[in-house]
């Protein structure tokens, strides 16, 4: 499961490209903010938090309430924290993190499909699938200790063979268009 908490700005794209790509019924713009991740399944392990960055499309339908949202998080890593350290196979390495926790990371490209819905008063509410594409060397688990409680001690090990390539899901959220409605959005 994630949650993304987003916000979206036209001012980059508009200086650089001008209002090319910003039409009347297609609206540009980048797409970031924080992510909260956990794993089903893993008992225990926390909620791990990072920062997502992509671009967005939204797409007006005859309807001018409503719109077709779409986009590429081109960087995304969900994945979860504090998970119970499990055998490396090498004795060493398993006494020196006997203490400790691991850090799992799924680097993933995220694809919304979302219908939105505009109200009047600038807020929108938005739902859809997300399709997810695992990136080419962004998964990991992060073997972390602390030693004699002032230094971390980590090891990493590649994971992305564990996990299948495509993941599908399920994204809702409600946000506030900022700027009387000509600039950026606040989601969650």
């Amino acid at each position: 499961m994630a949650v993304h908490s987003r916000s979206h700005g036209q001012v980059l794209i508009s200086l650089l490209l001008g209002d090319k790509l910003n039409t009347g019924q297609i609206e540009f713009g980048l797409d970031g903010g924080l992510s909260l991740s956990n794993l089903s399944g893993l008992d225990p392990s926390g909620t791990k938090s990072g920062f997502n960055l992509g671009f967005y499309f939204d797409f007006r339908l005859k309807n001018p309430s409503w719109l077709f949202h779409t986009g590429v998080m081109v960087k995304s890593t969900m994945g979860a924290e504090d998970i119970a350290v499990y055998s490396l196979n090498n004795p060493d390495l398993d006494n020196a993190f006997s203490g400790g926790s691991v850090v799992r990371k799924l680097g993933y490209f995220n694809v919304p499909a979302m219908m939105k819905y505009k109200f009047k008063n600038n807020f929108f509410i938005e739902a859809g699938p997300m399709f997810s594409v695992m990136n080419k060397g962004g998964t990991s688990d992060e073997f972390v200790a602390t030693i004699e409680k002032k230094d971390d001690l980590t090891y990493k090990i590649k994971t992305k063979g564990r996990y299948h390539p495509l993941d599908a899901g399920l994204i809702a959220g409600i946000g506030y268009r900022l700027f009387n409605g000509n600039g950026m959005n606040l989601a969650i």
